[in-house]
């Protein structure tokens, strides 16, 4: 069972990202695939780049860090800290790109049960400046964003 959605990204206020998407499986099983090292390290990043580093100490004041190689050696990590956990329905962390330190991005994530086996996975982002995440889009995030929400999309198809 798949669904026919796509990833949304849009920008309802000037710092927040929003990014939807409705995935074919059960919330209970998107929250897992986000939250368990060993499922995120199957479908995290992109295809061309090699998964290195999938850390997570889920509790709150845990800390988290995944992250990937390019082909060319760099290293493109995230990291951050858990602020809420309430499984299966919302996750709240801080969020830093190690190549760009500064002050942290906030995200809400959030699980919603839309029936029929059907979960919308909500982030929503609030960053230090409409600067830097105006920036951060202008990278190519979003076909970035779009890949990686694929890869989930296909590893829940299989689990």
């Amino acid at each position: 069972m798949t669904t026919q959605s796509t990833t949304k990204l849009t920008t309802p206020s000037e710092r927040e990202l929003v990014i939807t998407r409705d995935f074919a499986a059960p919330r209970e099983r998107v929250f897992e695939a986000w939250t368990k090292p060993e499922q995120v390290r199957q479908w995290y990043g992109l295809s061309s780049l090699t998964t290195t580093v999938c850390d997570i100490d889920l509790r709150v004041g845990g800390a988290w860090r995944w992250g990937q190689k390019a082909p060319d050696g760099q290293e493109i990590v995230f990291s951050g800290m858990y602020e809420e956990i309430t499984p299966p329905e919302r996750l709240v962390y801080t969020e830093l790109f190690e190549l760009m330190p500064g002050p942290p991005i906030h995200v809400t994530l959030t699980f919603e049960e839309k029936g029929d086996g059907v979960t919308r996975l909500r982030s929503t982002s609030v960053w230090p400046s409409a600067e830097i995440r105006d920036q951060a889009l202008a990278t190519g995030m979003e076909a970035g964003v779009a890949e990686e929400y694929d890869r989930l999309a296909t590893f829940l198809a299989r689990v």
